[in-house]
């Protein structure tokens, strides 16, 4: 009997003790945060000091990162047992985050949370990951589509594409000399070559025939039908010219400076350009959905998501932070300055987002919005192996049956 009540009682010691800890954890915490930001003191600095008043005892340590090395760092301080408490985080970095246990399943916290039903349903399910847990909580939506020179459009009597066969036909109407002196200045399509470049390619070769896998889990990249597609759009720049010369080698500001330039009439990005394309062009630009391949639409639901890391001693503070800022209110301060979309339904329903003609199209959009398969190996195709193929095809160093082979190659584990 005596044994009995001394269990007992370290039982109860033990749970008091525990209850405590995690009082003083969320009481008392520093929760390291990484973020990539231009402009922190426009979003960043001011949620920062609403949360810390709003949560006394949790102080938020915050660190910008430069995109350009962001995955790596993230990855070598992972490995050495140093992550931030949380740190932003692309979605198809997420198999091989998992597989390294970095991550910590935010269930439970998510089901008690008051704001779960304000966040799209849609983003919830692409989010998930294939274990059927949620491991990221979410910031902010990401939906590419076609951006267009509304002004260039209008002078040539020009609308819109809305197949992939207008789309070639119209990228050739738009290529072409306008001064008259024999040499084209200006082009129909800005590709991106380089890396990020993966989304462009997408929108053509995984709308056309091409499927990482098939239903008996073959690849559906070295398919007849899947290398007709990525040949059409490696077409795109080696036979039809319709993209500049330096488009192997073009990244995000170049597209950008061709589009502001009036080099290239029509590219393929999300949201987040539009303030600085506004702001160059007025209503010269413009936004549709990109067109639809021959079988169906296919375009990249991209994001920034936040993650809570597994060796965080400060979990429960840690997604406070995160639940914070993906409330509506907050969410709305930080989409101002990122430029980027509102993961809140509530914020979606304003007057303000039902004017913005990009918002517009990302909303029209997201119906036929994709991701990349749910593999540690999704984060190396994107982050290494994408490219540096892409740029070899487009280069004339290899076929489109080789570059589908390298990637399927990849995706088998092989």
């Amino acid at each position: 009997m005596k044994k009995s009540f001394i269990i007992i009682l370290m039982m109860v010691l033990m749970s008091a003790a525990s209850f405590a800890a995690g009082q003083k954890e969320t009481k008392s915490a520093n929760v390291r945060f990484w973020y990539h930001f231009d402009n922190p003191e426009s979003a960043v600095t001011p949620l920062v000091q609403k949360f810390e008043k709003e949560n006394p005892g949790i102080k938020i340590t915050p660190e910008s990162i430069a995109w350009g090395a962001y995955n790596q760092k993230l990855l070598t301080a992972i490995a050495a047992g140093s992550p931030p408490d949380v740190s932003q985080v692309k979605l198809w970095w997420q198999p091989q985050l998992i597989e390294m246990g970095a991550l910590t399943p935010l269930d439970d916290y998510i089901n008690n949370w008051s704001g779960k039903n304000d966040i799209y349903d849609n983003v919830w399910k692409l989010t998930r990951y294939k274990d059927g847990k949620q491991y990221l909580m979410p910031l902010q939506m990401v939906i590419l589509y076609m951006y267009y020179r509304a002004d260039i459009f209008k002078e040539m009597g020009l609308v819109p594409a809305k197949t992939r066969a207008e789309f070639l036909t119209l990228a050739r109407k738009l290529t072409r000399d306008t001064n008259g002196d024999g040499k084209i200045d200006q082009y129909g399509f800005g590709i991106r070559g380089a890396r990020g470049g993966h989304d462009w390619w997408g929108t053509f070769v995984l709308s056309s025939g091409a499927r990482f896998f098939l239903p008996g889990g073959s690849s559906g990249l070295i398919t007849p039908e899947a290398i007709a597609a990525n040949q059409w759009y490696i077409d795109l720049y080696r036979k039809y010219k319709v993209s500049p010369p330096t488009t192997p080698n073009d990244g995000f500001k170049e597209i950008i400076a061709n589009m502001k330039s009036g080099k290239t009439a029509m590219t393929i990005h999300h949201i987040g350009s539009s303030k600085t394309m506004e702001a160059a062009l007025g209503d010269k630009i413009s936004a549709a959905p990109v067109p639809k391949g021959t079988e169906r639409y296919w375009t990249s639901f991209g994001d920034e998501e936040n993650g809570v890391f597994s060796a965080s001693k400060y979990k429960d503070a840690a997604f406070k932070w995160v639940a914070f800022l993906a409330t509506a209110k907050n969410n709305a301060v930080w989409q101002k300055a990122s430029g980027q979309v509102s993961v809140n339904k509530s914020n979606g329903e304003t007057s303000e987002a039902k004017s913005n003609r990009f918002l517009k199209a990302t909303i029209d959009s997201a119906d036929f919005a994709h991701v990349l398969p749910a593999l540690p190996q999704t984060a190396e195709f994107v982050e290494s192996v994408w490219p540096t193929t892409m740029q070899r095809a487009f280069n004339g160093e290899i076929s489109s049956k080789e570059m589908m082979e390298i990637f399927a190659k990849l995706f088998s584990g092989k």
